[in-house]
């Protein structure tokens, strides 16, 4: 892109007012930016306000500044070879299906590997859950991921801790071709920051083998209010949303919703009745979201044929009840349960029990909560 071009973009998303509805329609009068700013005020208020009109005539005293950054940035490299790149609402390789959405984002910056067929970020399914997932949830979270990864499908998510993290680490988990889109992140800050910053490595790990979006400028620090707007272009990139585990004000409801509005289909994955983690997700399923308990309900709700028998042909899909297990762990079904609670369950001594829990909690199949309570944690 040249430097003009990429200049009046800029300078398109800065005007104070100015938001992404009302430069879609001066975009849809006037062609590219260019021609926007070349209109006189009276022009310009045939499709916008007073105010607006004249907060066109006038570049942003902190344009110059942004559009050094943003060159400089293009203009580098990574240190693990991925690439940087800006698309913008007239180029053609802008993904279609945010073209589709109400709000589609005017500038697009992306970090990730150089190789990548990015006509692959339609064919996507989003994954969002709580940013403190019980060991269950982030188990859950990692397993469905590595499951859409090895049927071929990429996950978008936001980076956050929690269900988001556990689903990127699923997703690169996940066998295949150096070409394969891995997973997505759509962040909500500029792609010259990470946040949170314990996931840098992450950060890395995506670039290297799928990709980083963002619609806010470079330098962007991680404001609150900046993080429900990026909501929509997680559920924008996908075919459908799945959500993990969510509390009934989890901000992963709000990426429900805006699945539900862009008519994406919603899916949510049922928990303990105990659990407030799983009560967003109760929630979404008695209003209408598809309840899940394997990749292929969602898979075969958004009719993935093909993924489907891939998965089901996997190892990783083998139904984790058919192998053996410990008793102690039929002895505490799925629920948290307390040690003396235990006890009169299985009518061993506590001591002997703590052996039992330690060695399942060395061996991944035992989490320990707050509280003094244990839970069990399927994997597969």
């Amino acid at each position: 892109m040249e430097r003009e071009e990429l200049a009046g973009w800029l300078r398109l998303t800065l005007t104070p007012g100015i938001g992404n509805a009302a430069a879609r329609r001066l975009l849809a009068a006037f062609g590219l930016p260019s021609g926007v700013f070349g209109q006189s005020q009276a022009a310009l208020q045939q499709l916008v306000t007073p105010a607006q009109a004249e907060a066109l005539l006038h570049a942003p005293g902190e344009l110059a500044a942004l559009l050094a950054r943003t060159l400089e940035w293009l203009e580098g490299t990574e240190a693990h070879g991925a690439t940087r790149r800006i698309l913008t609402l007239g180029d053609h390789g802008y993904p279609a299906s945010l073209l589709e959405m109400a709000d589609p984002p005017l500038v697009l910056y992306l970090l990730g590997a150089p190789a990548l067929d990015l006509t692959q970020l339609g064919h996507s399914i989003a994954m969002v859950g709580s940013r403190n997932p019980t060991p269950q949830g982030a188990s859950n979270a990692r397993a469905f991921a590595r499951a859409f990864g090895e049927a071929g499908i990429p996950v978008v998510s936001g980076l956050a801790l929690g269900i988001d993290g556990a689903a990127h680490e699923g997703a690169l988990d996940a066998p295949g071709e150096a070409e394969r889109l891995a997973t997505v992140a759509v962040v909500g800050t500029g792609l010259d920051r990470v946040y949170p910053a314990r996931h840098r490595e992450l950060a890395h790990r995506i670039a290297e083998r799928g990709l980083i979006v963002s619609e806010f400028p470079l330098g962007t620090p991680p404001l609150n209010q900046n993080f429900p707007k990026r909501n929509r272009i997680i559920a924008g990139l996908s075919l459908g949303t799945l959500v993990v585990e969510a509390a009934l004000q989890s901000g992963s409801l709000i990426t429900a919703r805006m699945a539900t509005e862009q008519g994406k289909e919603v899916f949510a994955i049922p928990g303990s009745i105990h659990s407030p983690q799983s009560r967003g997700c109760h929630a979404l399923i008695r209003q209408g979201a598809k309840l899940v308990e394997t990749v292929n309900d969602v898979l075969g709700e958004l009719r993935l044929q093909d993924a489907t028998a891939a998965v089901a042909a996997s190892p990783a899909a083998e139904d984790a009840d058919a192998m053996p297990e410990h008793r102690l762990l039929r002895d505490m079904g799925y629920d948290p349960v307390g040690l003396d609670a235990l006890c009169a369950r299985t009518g061993s001594s506590a001591a002997g029990l703590q052996a039992q829990l330690l060695e399942l909690e060395l061996a991944g199949s035992v989490a320990r909560l707050p509280g003094g309570l244990f839970q069990r944690v399927t994997r597969g």
